[in-house]
């Protein structure tokens, strides 16, 4: 049998190229000196004008090491010397419309310049052309996925202009983030119950990840700070009964206000092993539009799904649909058996034309319902920048089709893509909407996590619309912040609600949740509103339990992946402070504490980037994979970022 999608991969070493040495003196995490470093700097611009060319997209092949260049066409290259010791690296320049470049360089440490002149690409992007379009049955020749190119129905001066509206659409930056007004502090008195969605997603760690590595400071509204926290495993116990799911709580005190208390909520979905996995009806539904050209797009978005293509079993069902100035079938289900066909489909993708996203998501579907398989995971995995400008396009009428499909056993993940246009707002409401996940991926080691790595939790859900409804005991709380979670928010009486949709937990998926609790008597109360008393009404005199040692009550809510009635887990906190809390718990508070502080948190408190790197380097663990270690590298980036003033553009 081929090898399975939750396989437990061979440690892999992450080269984190982008790292910036600390400069000397530095207080904070030990380290074992500066890593030798070539710095490479220089200017791109158009070769007929000299005009520099912002936006354009500077890498090394075979590394996650990328940068765009600033409005001046300048851009800057750290690459550590250790790591590609005895190779010459190669660099790759690219922008739409132009030819690429690329140079070969031997590296050693020290300065050097390179600069690069870009000529206007005169191969204009063409549509393609796709079959099967009407559902019916193709040939043998069909299902060997060949793409033919459409014949040049529009004229020269036309396509010329498409390429130079695409070139105008790259100068600017056109990413869409939903804003977020952070929960504040509520008093126990007026409001003693939290109830929200659970969420998996992890899309905002990668995309903060690429603006940092890009020398840049995220967009506040990017930094979803219960992402960042979910992108780690954690050690948390399995499910041993009947419930596929277990709570694990931990009390100890806020790092960055240490007359406060953090509380840890820690959800662990039942792995499935793997020879009950069930088979898999696969939609890859892959934008080809113009606006997916850049390398960190369509090029790497093929390298990704051959990834997942490799993990297939022969009992699996993959199908691609492309999308651009018309939507179509490139390859019909197919085997997973039958993995050449299935590259060779993905390897022929081209870029070009506009975005008819609502058309491809109807058609996607409908080939899903065509192989649908009645006791096996059906979903279509979008892959995009979130441009959808052509055909359905508003959010109401995508979801509307979303929820639709849904409640007919076909749910949706979506992968984002790119900079510059990435609509995440929109890519992580059609995947909650879908019962799916979101996730955005910005370099190989990225797609690998997402599609081989945690694809076996994100294929097979084994709990949907999970819920959580905590209760706090007046007498031991005088006030909460539930950290993140913001736009997962529900109504108390919601929890109960089996028609109210909620986050869906895979095989093996693990959540976290975090909650700041000022004590009863804190002069910090002072600061939290507090709501008028009422004329007719009298507060509630306290219970028996209140007296108890009891800190907080948790109530979890769920339906079985098939079932229409929720299930209910309870779990008591004790009113228990540990001054050592675990490494798990140092460090998710580490990751939420680097939130709090890119968010420029009003609740950020004595938070401080110097904290998160030493709390950080302490509670690493074993990190097989590399990812602790990669944060700690990404916490010194924002540190110097944040010194050095420099902001994403909104």
């Amino acid at each position: 049998m081929p090898s399975s999608l939750v396989r437990t991969l061979v440690p892999v070493s992450i080269l984190v190229a982008t790292s910036l040495s600390s400069p000397p003196g530095r207080s904070g995490a030990a380290a074992s000196g500066p890593e030798p470093m070539a710095v490479i700097t220089g200017r791109v611009v158009d070769s007929a004008s000299s005009r520099p060319l912002a936006s354009t997209t500077v890498s090394i092949r075979e590394t996650t090491l990328n940068v765009q260049t600033d409005p001046q066409g300048n851009y800057r290259l750290d690459v550590p010397v250790d790591s590609v010791t005895g190779r010459d690296i190669v660099m790759l320049v690219r922008r739409i419309g132009y030819q690429p470049a690329t140079r070969a360089l031997h590296v050693t440490a020290g300065t050097r310049t390179e600069h690069f002149a870009l000529s206007a690409s005169q191969v204009m992007l063409e549509q393609i052309v796709v079959t099967g379009t009407n559902g019916a049955p193709m040939s043998k020749k069909a299902m060997g996925a060949t793409v033919m190119r459409m014949a040049a129905s529009a004229t020269g001066s036309r396509r010329q202009k498409e390429m130079a509206e695409l070139r105008d659409k790259d100068r600017g930056n056109t990413e869409g983030y939903e804003v977020i007004a952070e929960n504040p502090f509520l008093t126990t008195a007026s409001a003693p119950r939290s109830t929200f969605s659970i969420d998996v997603d992890h899309a905002s760690y990668s995309n903060v990840r690429r603006f940092l590595r890009q020398g840049q400071r995220p967009p506040r509204d990017a930094v979803r700070v219960e992402e960042l926290i979910n992108y780690f495993p954690y050690d948390l116990p399995a499910p041993r009964g009947e419930d596929p799911v277990t709570i694990t709580t931990e009390v100890s005190i806020a790092p960055w206000n240490p007359a406060h208390r953090l509380v840890r909520i820690g959800l662990k979905g039942r792995p499935i092993d793997v020879d009950s996995l069930p088979p898999n009806n696969l939609v890859f539904l892959i934008d080809v539009s113009g606006s997916m050209e850049d390398e960190d797009k369509l090029p790497l978005l093929k390298s990704a799904f051959r990834l997942l293509v490799n993990e297939l079993r022969p009992q699996d069902r993959v199908a691609l649909v492309v999308y651009a100035g018309n939507a179509g079938v490139v390859l019909p289900p197919t085997p997973g058996s039958q993995k050449d066909s299935i590259l060779d489909a993905i390897e022929r993708l081209e870029a070009g034309g506009s975005t008819a996203g609502g058309d491809g998501i109807r058609l996607a579907y409908d080939v899903a319902k065509q192989s649908f398989m009645p006791n096996g995971n059906n979903r279509v995995i979008l892959a995009t920048d979130g441009d959808f400008n052509v055909g359905v396009s508003s959010d109401a009428e995508l979801v509307q089709l979303i929820e639709q499909r849904r409640e007919q056993g076909t749910f949706l993940t979506v992968l984002g893509f790119g900079t510059g246009n990435v609509k995440d707002s929109k890519m992580e409401k059609l995947a909650d909407k879908g019962n799916g996940n979101y996730a955005y991926v910005d370099n190989l080691m990225e797609a690998r996590k997402v599609l081989v790595t945690e694809m076996g939790g994100t294929l097979l859900t084994i709990a949907k619309d999970v819920k959580l409804q905590i209760e706090f005991n007046p007498s031991r709380v005088g006030a909460y912040r539930l950290l993140g979670y913001e736009n997962r928010l529900l109504r108390d009486e919601d929890f109960k609600d089996d028609t109210k949709d909620a986050g869906e937990l895979g095989s093996g998926h693990a959540v976290t949740a975090l909650y700041e609790l000022i004590p009863p008597g804190s002069p910090d109360l002072a600061n939290v509103p507090r709501p008028d008393s009422l004329r007719y009404t009298k507060t509630p005199s306290h219970t028996s339990a209140s007296a108890s040692s009891e800190l907080m009550y948790v109530k979890l809510r769920y339906k079985p992946p098939t079932g229409s009635r929720s299930r209910e887990i309870t779990h008591v906190v004790a009113d228990e402070t540990t001054a050592r809390p675990s490494a798990d718990f140092a460090f998710a508070s580490a990751v939420a504490e680097l939130g709090l502080v890119l968010r420029d948190s009003p609740h950020k408190g004595k938070s401080s980037l110097d904290s998160v790197i030493v709390r950080g380097e302490r509670s690493k663990g074993a990190d097989p994979f590399g990812y602790r270690a990669e944060f700690v590298s990404l916490a010194k980036m924002a540190r110097d970022i944040l010194e050095s003033g420099k902001v994403a553009g909104r």
